[in-house]
């Protein structure tokens, strides 16, 4: 049984794993009363990821023991993230859990589940220097399978001092692009339609598999950002990726994240493919983390506030219509309130479509953890966080509201949540449209009306619109390539 945590990194760890145990012989229940092995795949970016952790921990103490007294061993993994942080804590409190697992150890589950079925505490949090998992092809748990996540990078170099990441995950290593192009083909053949490339830093990915490729000059930096690390020379890079990964199939929409502004240098040649193929989505996600240019200072981050902005400015002037998203922290250390109007001011200014925004929590091991104070009180940080959601709201409902009256292109994921008679996609800027599950016609221009199915993609024109959704009325059914052809 695998119940997954945190990150969309985590969803594609659980199925690298469920792979490498399903080869060695185990079944899945979705039954958690049925398990012999339960595993939970753990993340350690904020506290309350953790929490979540020990509070479920708690539940499966007392399933535990109620296993043991009937003679049915239980055995319990934690996995991941939270397992390379709490490697001792997590062995020795309450010695419930039998393995545990770090990113770079799932090759070994099944032996470390063969030492826990002995009756002895089994762990490998080893991380490495080249594992990518690239042989090994995840086994698809995303529901309907109409979208799907492909892992081409693991770790993460930019040692931003509020983050665990490269504690947790090791430093980056980028998986061979032949691997990512097969897995993606894999992907089409199954009748996938979306795509997201995934890494802890997309946009700084370079395959160094083979040796002709290991000759290339070190990329330039966008204009105005900085790096903790020195220029690393060589290797095939996201654009090449991007352009191959984007010519598999017309059909399939492709989408990447996380990327990090400095890797969008001038000559952008990963804008220029986003503006030009019409299977690549115009969207982009580019954490600020903060507004505050002296606040960016501590947080490491390797970039100004003006150079933050210039950036956004060259961005939507190379991709017309683009749709942004970021990450926003609330309260980091010797955050003023000066510094909480400058970001404050940064949503106004740019008007993201979307935001992934929380409070800081002090992790161990960071550079904040050694050097900073986290000094902003609990209440202060729950306020300025409350306030930038809502002025993020505000903004993107007026963003979103732009649409209204406007076509817009939506892949069908399925049933709306909330009625039965109403469907739900994404559209190319990935904000989710509701419409009336009804019959229409379709493009092509065949007399029989169709029901629109998850995987097809429709024509929506948009009625209304709020901060995190669009509504509106189903037109037809079309494909990729007939709507971007049309003028």
């Amino acid at each position: 049984y695998l119940e997954t945590y945190g990150c969309q990194m985590n969803v594609n760890d659980t199925e690298i794993a469920w792979a490498i145990l399903q080869k060695n012989g185990y079944a899945r229940t979705k039954d958690l009363d049925e398990a012999d092995v339960i595993l939970l795949v753990t993340c350690s970016v904020r506290e309350k990821a953790e929490q979540a952790i020990w509070n479920r921990l708690r539940h499966l103490k007392a399933l535990k023991a109620r296993r043991q007294q009937a003679r049915l061993p239980l055995r319990i993994g934690i996995l991941g993230c939270m397992a390379e942080r709490l490697k001792e804590e997590i062995l020795h409190r309450e010695k419930l859990v039998d393995i545990v697992a770090g990113p770079d150890a799932y090759r070994d589950l099944p032996r470390l589940l063969a030492v826990a079925e002995s009756g002895q505490q089994a762990a490998n949090v080893l991380l490495s220097l080249d594992e990518t998992y690239a042989d090994i092809l995840p086994v698809q748990t995303s529901a309907g399978g109409t979208t799907a996540f492909v892992s081409i990078m693991r770790g993460c170099d930019n040692m931003c001092s509020y983050c665990i990441v490269p504690f947790t995950r090791g430093r980056e290593r980028s998986r061979p692009i032949a691997s990512i192009l097969q897995e993606v083909r894999m992907l089409s053949d199954q009748g996938v339609k979306e795509v997201t490339l995934l890494g802890q830093n997309v946009n700084s990915f370079r395959d160094m598999s083979e040796v002709q490729f290991q000759s290339a000059a070190a990329p330039v930096l966008s204009r105005g950002f900085s790096t903790v690390y020195k220029a690393k020379p060589g290797g095939l890079r996201f654009a090449h990726l991007l352009d191959q990964v984007s010519r598999i199939d017309p059909e399939m929409r492709i989408r990447f994240t996380s990327p990090h502004p400095k890797d969008f240098p001038d000559e952008a040649s990963v804008l220029q493919l986003i503006q030009e193929r019409h299977n690549i989505c115009k969207q982009l996600h580019l954490p600020a983390q903060s507004g505050s240019t002296r606040v960016l200072e501590a947080m490491r981050r390797g970039y100004t506030r003006e150079a933050y902005l210039e950036l956004v400015h060259h961005v939507r002037e190379c991709i017309p219509g683009v749709s942004l998203s970021s990450d926003f922290i609330a309260g980091f250390c010797g955050e003023t309130e000066e510094d909480h109007q400058q970001t404050v001011s940064l949503l106004r200014e740019v008007r993201y479509n979307i935001g992934f925004l929380f409070a800081y929590s002090m992790r161990q091991k960071t550079r904040a953890y050694h050097r900073l104070q986290d000094d902003v009180p609990a209440d202060i940080k729950k306020r300025r966080l409350e306030e930038l959601i809502t002025v993020f709201r505000e903004e993107a409902a007026r963003a979103n509201e732009a649409m209204v009256g406007q076509c817009q292109l939506v892949l069908v994921e399925g049933p709306s949540k909330r009625s039965v008679s109403e469907l739900c996609g994404r559209n190319d800027g990935n904000i989710k449209v509701i419409f009336p599950d009804a019959e229409i016609e379709d493009a092509a221009g065949c007399e029989a009306l169709v029901r629109a199915q998850p995987g097809d993609y429709v024509v929506v024109k948009v009625t209304s619109a709020s901060s995190q959704t669009l509504k509106g009325v189903l037109l037809c059914r079309t494909t990729l390539s007939r709507s971007a052809a049309r003028p």
